[in-house]
């Protein structure tokens, strides 16, 4: 724990100088940089050249780098970093929405803020900045104009949900699902849920509330006891009331508030696997009393733009983009949509899903099994854990095709020159199939 006299001549510090940087390559004149330390860096060499570059202060944990009277020796600074902006959070006192799960959570987190935006001055978690280095920075950048925040947290170890909400301290939780992703580090499918779980533990200890996802029977039994708008198909009997609108590429949405008047909203996201994530949205908007038209208006608006559910036509072919991140929940999803779409021409670029420890061979293979029954001219698989899992199969069908990584792929795309096609695009981010769009 920070010392307070420190703490306070820091939060001093920050109130007169209130932008942040860790990154000496993206540096604002009249800024603190924090001199961050990681397995093979070490910001207390940089602070030199930031204060230099311009910065107001620098924030160092090595007596070496604190020679400059604007440097403040600090005993961590991811430490310092941490309770500053949890203090930052505390003063300024606004309502905060905290947000994490398996899969969806970045898409739920934007969908929040387009409709929250319809109404307040948003803060919320730019891109993918979720962890314990981007949550305190998102945090600091709280002004005194911003009304709420929604704030988006991740986690591949046990503990880091409970140590993110501690510097967080949300008002509301929203676990979009939970699933089988970053099994090397959460050990088992339990540690998954007991970490996600993290933040219903901290909503109890501090009085919140949590957006509960009616349908999902873990999450409810977790959730017992705590306040909930709750949010879920028809059948759930949930607060909030919505279904896709089967057959269609991009999301439509039926949706109602409690025995309210039906909304048909059709959404620029691809997936009926999104649709929860929209009811999460809306369920939010609901809480915080924002119009249902405003609702309605802000989903039809969004349009993704982070390699998550995308639709992109090239000139030569149309592509579902959803190239970020992939673990099996997420994987099965997109391949049964992708199924339910109608397109005379279809294939598929799968990356490798990554972390999965000792699971990893079976569920390539149950991918394998998966893609054996749809329609598709073509399943190309990329990375290792694919080729093991095809080399390990029975009868492969000729359409499988496996490739070492993505350069590979590019190279197969120029000879081969698929065209007219619909193409789903998916793997674990490390593959990098993010970058084949500009080749299709």
């Amino acid at each position: 724990m920070l010392d307070p006299a420190l703490l306070s001549r820091l939060y001093a510090l920050f109130e007169a100088h209130p932008d942040v940087t860790t990154d000496t390559r993206a540096l604002t004149p009249g800024a603190i940089f924090f001199a961050l330390k990681g397995a093979n860096f070490d910001g207390n060499r940089f602070a030199a050249d930031a204060l230099a570059a311009g910065c107001a202060a620098a924030v160092v944990d090595d007596p070496a780098a604190a020679t400059d009277t604007r440097a403040v020796l600090v005993p961590d600074v991811l430490e310092a970093l941490q309770a500053l902006a949890a203090h930052h959070r505390q003063r300024l006192g606004l309502p905060v929405v905290e947000i994490t799960g398996t899969n969806g959570k970045t898409t739920t987190k934007e969908l929040c803020a387009a409709v929250l935006a319809r109404k307040y001055n948003v803060l919320y978690t730019e891109g993918n900045l979720n962890n314990h280095i981007g949550v305190p920075r998102t945090l600091l950048r709280l002004r005194p104009a911003h009304d709420i925040a929604v704030v988006e947290t991740g986690a591949n170890h046990p503990g880091e949900i409970r140590d993110l909400a501690a510097i967080v301290q949300p008002d509301a939780g929203l676990i979009t699902n939970v699933g089988m992703a970053h099994l090397e580090g959460f050990g088992s499918f339990e540690g998954v849920v007991s970490t996600k779980c993290e933040l219903y533990d901290n909503l109890r200890r501090r009085g919140g509330f949590v957006f509960l996802h009616a349908d999902n029977d873990i999450l409810r039994e977790r959730a017992a006891g705590l306040p909930a708008e709750t949010y879920g198909s028809p059948q759930s009997g949930a607060h909030v009331q919505g279904e896709a609108v089967a057959g269609e590429a991009f999301l439509r949405l039926r949706w109602r508030v409690a025995d309210g008047t039906w909304h048909d909203t059709p959404l620029q996201l691809i997936g009926a696997y999104n649709a929860p994530n929209a009811l999460a949205a809306i369920a939010v908007g609901v809480r915080y009393g924002v119009a249902e038209a405003d609702i309605d208006a802000a989903l039809r608006a969004y349009k993704p733009t982070n390699n998550r559910s995308e639709l992109r036509r090239t000139a030569t072919n149309s592509l579902i983009v959803d190239a970020y991140n992939a673990n099996p929940t997420s994987m099965r999803a997109a391949l049964e949509n992708f199924a339910a779409i109608a397109h005379p021409h279809k294939r598929v670029v799968l990356g490798e899903m990554r972390e999965l420890g000792p699971a990893t061979a079976s569920a390539h293979a149950e991918v394998l099994g998966l893609l054996r029954h749809m329609d598709l001219d073509a399943a190309w698989l990329v990375g290792s854990a694919f080729q093991e899992a095809v080399a390990a199969a029975r009868d492969v069908p000729a359409h499988f095709r496996t490739f070492p990584d993505v350069a590979a792929v590019r190279a197969a795309i120029a000879e081969a020159a698929p065209a007219d096609s619909l193409i789903l695009i998916k793997g674990s981010n490390g593959t990098r199939l993010f970058t084949l769009p500009e080749s299709l």
